[in-house]
């Protein structure tokens, strides 16, 4: 089986944060990223949205498009609108020969909203579910037959963050699933059982961490998503609390192949992004040797 792996830049530049970001280029992020050996990349705020400006800067540091952020409104949207507003990005992708957009559902969502309560959170009934996830597969199948498939991000803070929540969805859509082990351990979910129970529907990775003493002592009631982000919930593979062996042995065994992206947003001061991505790119690569990956360069 074959895997590549990627990362990030939101670990040097927090687009909902701005404070959480270093001060460095978009070259100077690509050379890090590829000194500590990773062939992809998601695109970020900084990133050109123009193959003939971005492709030889790419070039130039062995790295390829990976994926990256769509931030739909198709729970209160308009299918028409959201196809309208993700046209730029998908022509770009295409052009990049990314794998898929990574859909984040942010209508409702209070995960850049540093003044709401991870309790605040956008809850939906079954019926809402069943109508969001006639949309999302709708626009899911469109954008498939584009050429630009969507993976959804399941995400802590939005309308679908439990696990309970995520099954939901998976019952009433056929959309591609991007699965993340940090955000689904944040949200109390079994990481384990969600690759048992939606292995077949999981098309993207991101390789989050958690740190468990922080995610367990926050006050879910008085602090927020971004206050979680800033004490340090979140670290690449390697320096939380996860068994990433355990992780990609499961995605393993289910026959999953394609990109593992570490996506580890925290402070670059106190966790510099270079010693980061070193460190979590070594730990990939012994859990992806152990679970019989080969790692393509």
């Amino acid at each position: 089986m074959k895997a590549r792996l990627g990362i990030a830049p939101i670990a040097w530049w927090n687009d909902d944060l701005a404070e959480l970001s270093d001060d460095v280029s978009l070259e100077e992020c690509l050379r890090q990223a590829s000194e500590a050996g990773f062939t992809g990349m998601e695109t970020g705020r900084r990133f050109p949205m123009d193959m003939g400006e971005l492709g030889p800067i790419l070039a130039r540091y062995g790295i390829s498009v990976c994926g990256g952020w769509f931030s739909g409104l198709l729970l209160d949207g308009d299918i028409e609108a959201e196809k309208d507003r993700v046209a730029q990005q998908m022509e770009f992708f295409i052009a990049a020969g990314a794998p898929c957009i990574v859909y984040g559902e942010t209508a409702r969502s209070i995960q850049g909203n540093r003044s709401a309560p991870l309790s605040t959170k956008p809850k939906l009934n079954e019926g809402e579910m069943a109508a969001y996830g006639r949309k999302l597969s709708e626009f899911a199948d469109w954008c498939a037959g584009q050429g630009m498939p969507i993976s959804y991000h399941h995400h802590m803070a939005a309308a679908v963050e439990t696990e309970s929540e995520l099954d939901l969805l998976m019952k009433h859509s056929s959309v591609p699933l991007l699965f993340d082990a940090g955000h689904m351990a944040f949200a109390g979910g079994d990481v384990l059982r969600v690759i048992e129970n939606h292995h077949a529907r999981i098309t993207h990775v991101h390789t989050k961490d958690i740190r468990r003493d922080v995610v367990d002592a926050l006050d879910r009631k008085t602090e927020s998503f971004l206050d979680a982000v800033i004490k340090g919930a979140f670290t690449v593979p390697g320096d939380g609390s996860l068994d990433f062996e355990q992780i990609v042995k499961a995605l393993a065994s289910k026959g999953y192949e394609g990109w593992f992206v570490v996506e580890a947003e925290q402070d670059p001061i106190k966790n510099p992004p270079l010693d980061m991505a070193r460190k979590g790119h070594k730990e990939l690569l012994r859990v992806m040797d152990a679970a019989g990956y080969e790692v393509m360069k």
